[in-house]
């Protein structure tokens, strides 16, 4: 349809039927026989009628072109002007296809490779016909107390925007109507990250200056990106909820962004504003989040019940509804449902393009380049096949190796560790030992007993024991323990904070027993978070983070410990010395008494028990190969708005294997008008090197990359000085400094 065609239906449809264009329902509710996930609260007393769900505009969590399909015809029937649903899901790693989580996929350090991921689960998706993709999260997370870090690629506003910009190209490419193409939706805006102590839904409290330097601009990125559509946050901004903040959405999204798209609560933000105690009331709630520029609210009768009377009494006028109204009715036209509301999808589709061996492949690839080696001593990864060898741990056959956000997803669909490695260590020197329960006795996770999720199984005290024993033994008689342990899948995600950090206490005293007796323990470290690890590095010999690896987990993991793959993953999150550092990040502000730990003074803001500095820092991750980095060389001392300089440094492989390595970029304005961090990422390169070989690296420093918010609240840059350091982690200590002229 033309946009003339689609203004020319908004001004035929009635009040009634705009109202429900900008309503959100579950769409089990559409056929009583499925039974959707359900991923928020449902209010208490909801009512809802058949008039009501034939003028809903969309509807979420339900996916299957057979069912949608169904449902779709049905709706069209029945909506007084035959205009399609929209169907959302929450595709967050992948559809059928579980690629690693999205904090596993930003230690690649590769956003292309995510764009290919987000390219794959929206083929997937499109197939079962689904039309929005609730992602990318690109909030910004410091806090590993907080379990939806996993959905985020980590602690920096540069590599998150990075990431945001690839995940929206790979969702909608330059045109969403296409086939295999969903709608991105970047979420949540604003700050959700920021959640106080880790704490999920809990108040946001940043500065103005932080809010807008750290947190808004990988928002920014996605929606400079494209992406149709973006989600409100829970967390309150500057004291109001962000789903009813005017400032925040109208003139920092639709003015300063130029945000067009359409805009959604999150499930159940608008109707929540009553509990923060900004809404007195549904009515108010509704309202309220009017004025802000919502135009879809998820799963609450707040718009559904209440909209109509506040433009009857004069409130709201129309005419702000129908600008919401023909934002939903274009992102449709968009997405091409005016002419053809199913899409093409069909279930023969779906068996065609869903996990197939090409999809797999690269969730195996992506999986791989996800993992970072933490530590190797005397290199004793990667493994001789021919060594005797103990996979010893819970994670050794689990197949729950997607996250509680691979909602779509099916275990049954992963290949575990033990799986992978029978076909490539010998069956007479390789023992697979569970070991331990994968939680303690008595654990519970309340709310969790949904289909789909697997909850943990439950060991008497003399079952525990016998495989102690077991574990014990076989311990004894390998040469090499390999231990798949960590925390368990549904302890990170939405609603899963938690204030102690380490693995559970079943796999601690398990990892205990097993490195009594076995001083070779190569740790395989399972997480949807950094984790507080500091008793198993000091004792195992080597320690590889595989996060949450999806479909293909079992098969890279066995790739990266045997060679076949050499670990290039670099830390998008610093894992704490302990957890009382939380919330740790490398690019924080100087203070006035900033520690250094060769001064032995009281007076410095330090801690008096621990180390300031992480346990292992962003941007760190080993390799089977060494690499040496030139010093930087700049092509000029100084840099003026129109001309910029070249920053350069010489890699070699210095070692004996091929391999991959990340090479950063980071810069510090020294003095400013505002408190600037201690170094920023600016850039990144990623270069594959055979053992040998070297070759040069450049990166081309500009004014532009100078900019932040200002002392005086505008943006842009400030002549002065600058640090510039080029290395492979954070902590790379490779500097040269230039002057940025007037």
């Amino acid at each position: 349809m033309t946009q003339e065609q689609i203004i020319a239906l908004l001004q035929d449809m009635s009040l009634e039927e705009k109202i429900g264009q900008m309503v959100q329902m579950i769409a089990s509710l559409y056929d009583a026989k499925e039974q959707g996930i359900i991923t928020g609260p449902m209010m208490e007393n909801m009512k809802v009628t058949d008039a009501h769900l034939q003028m809903a505009g969309s509807s979420l969590l339900l996916y299957g072109a057979e069912k949608l399909s169904r449902i779709q015809k049905s709706y069209m029937e029945k909506q007084p002007h035959h205009i399609p649903q929209l169907f959302m899901y929450d595709v967050i790693h992948g559809m059928k296809t579980i690629f690693p989580i999205p904090l596993a996929q930003g230690a690649s350090f590769d956003p292309q490779l995510s764009e290919q991921c987000a390219q794959v689960a929206a083929e997937e998706a499109a197939a079962s016909g689904l039309h929005v993709a609730f992602t990318p999260m690109v909030d910004l997370a410091r806090d590993a107390r907080w379990g939806r870090v996993m959905e985020s690629t980590g602690e920096d506003p540069y590599l998150n925007g990075v990431f945001a910009e690839a995940m929206v190209r790979g969702l909608q490419g330059d045109d969403m109507s296409k086939p295999g193409r969903v709608c991105a939706c970047v979420k949540h805006f604003a700050g959700y990250g920021g959640a106080i102590a880790g704490r999920d839904y809990n108040t946001v409290e940043v500065s103005e200056n932080s809010f807008r330097n750290d947190y808004l601009p990988a928002y920014e990125k996605g929606i400079r990106a494209g992406a149709g559509m973006v989600m409100t946050s829970f967390n309150t901004v500057g004291g109001i909820p962000a789903t009813t903040n005017q400032w925040l959405m109208q003139k920092v999204l639709r003015e300063e962004m130029g945000f067009d798209g359409v805009l959604i609560s999150d499930f159940a933000a608008i109707y929540e504003t009553i509990a923060h105690g900004t809404s007195e009331d549904a009515t108010d709630a509704a309202y309220q989040a009017m004025l802000a520029g919502v135009d879809i609210d998820m799963m609450t009768e707040c718009y559904r019940i209440h909209l109509q009377e506040l433009v009857e009494q004069g409130r709201i006028e129309e005419q702000t509804i129908d600008e919401s109204v023909l934002r939903i009715l274009t992102l449709k036209n968009k997405l091409g449902l005016f002419e053809d509301p199913y899409r093409s999808a069909s279930p023969e589709k779906e068996k065609q393009v869903q996990l197939t061996p090409q999809h797999r492949a690269l969730a195996r690839r992506a999986a791989a380049e996800s993992f970072v080696l933490l530590k190797n001593d005397n290199n004793i990864l990667p493994l001789d096949t021919e060594w005797k060898i103990a996979f010893i741990g819970p994670y050794t056959d689990s197949k729950c190796l997607i996250s509680t956000w691979a909602i779509s997803g099916d275990v049954q669909d992963c290949v575990t560790i033990k799986e992978a490695a029978e076909r490539v260590f010998a069956a007479e020197t390789t023992r697979y030992v569970q070991g331990s329960p994968m939680m303690p006795e008595g654990y519970t996770f309340e709310g969790f007993n949904q289909a789909g999720n697997i909850l943990p199984e439950e060991r008497s005290q003399e079952e525990q024991s016998a495989m102690l024993r077991e574990a014990v033994a076989a311990a004894g008689q390998a040469d090499i323990i390999v231990m798949p342990i960590g925390e368990y899948y549904l302890q990170s995600g939405e609603a899963t904070s938690r204030a102690d950090i380490t693995i559970p206490a079943s796999q601690m005293e398990l990892f205990e027993a097993v490195s009594a007796v076995n001083q070779n323990v190569v740790v395989v470290l399972f997480s949807g978070r950094p984790l507080a690890i500091r008793e198993i590095c000091a004792k195992a010999k080597a320690v590889l983070a595989v996060w949450l690896p999806g479909t293909e987990g079992g098969n890279a993991i066995v790739d990266v410990l045997t060679g076949k793959v050499n670990p290039s993953g670099k830390l998008p999150m610093s894992f704490p010395y302990c957890v009382g550092q939380l919330p740790v990040y490398y690019n924080h502000l100087a203070t006035g008494r900033p520690n250094h730990p060769d001064k032995k003074e009281r007076y410095l803001s330090k801690y008096l028990d621990i180390p300031n500095e992480p346990l292992y820092p962003f941007g760190y991750g080993l390799s089977y190969t060494s690499f040496e980095i030139s010093p930087v060389s700049l092509s000029a001392d100084h840099l003026t708005r129109e001309c910029g300089l070249q920053a350069s440094v010489t890699v070699k492989n210095a070692g004996g294997a091929p391999g991959s390595e990340v090479i950063q970029l980071y810069i510090r304005d020294l003095t400013a008008s505002v408190a600037r961090p201690v170094r920023e990422l600016k850039g990144f390169q990623k270069m594959e090197l055979q053992p040998g070989e070297s070759r040069q690296i450049s990166f081309e420093v500009t004014e532009e990359m100078l900019r932040f918010v200002r002392g005086d609240g505008s943006f842009g840059s400030e002549p002065g000085k600058f640090r510039l350091w080029i290395g492979n982690s954070s902590e790379t200590e490779n500097c040269a400094e230039f002057v940025l002229l007037s």
